[in-house]
């Protein structure tokens, strides 16, 4: 079953998330139509959301925070992701969700 929230292209993990800022706790919730929603602690003021985003990503794929990138979605709930040199599976995200 393909999965429209992801894809991988040579040693690149595209994601699409949607997110929801200023939440009581930052988590995976599932899936959100063809993306993967989080909930950020992080109030989306100045930024503030996308880096606190970023880093969790960070965290989530074991990777240093220069291996993510926002490529979509600055000032929107809808964005896209690029994780490079992670070692962890996207599906495994789901797990426990």
């Amino acid at each position: 079953m393909p999965h429209p929230w992801f894809r991988v292209h040579d040693d690149v993990l595209t994601v699409t998330l949607h997110v929801q800022p200023g939440a009581k706790r930052t988590g995976i919730v599932g899936l959100h139509g063809n993306a993967l929603k989080i909930k950020l602690a992080s109030p989306p003021v100045e930024g503030k959301a996308n880096e606190a985003l970023l880093r969790y990503i960070a965290g989530r794929f074991a990777v240093p925070l220069r291996n993510v990138e926002l490529k979509q979605g600055g000032q929107s709930r809808h964005k896209v992701v690029a994780v490079s040199g992670s070692k962890i599976g996207p599906e495994s995200l789901l797990t426990g969700v």
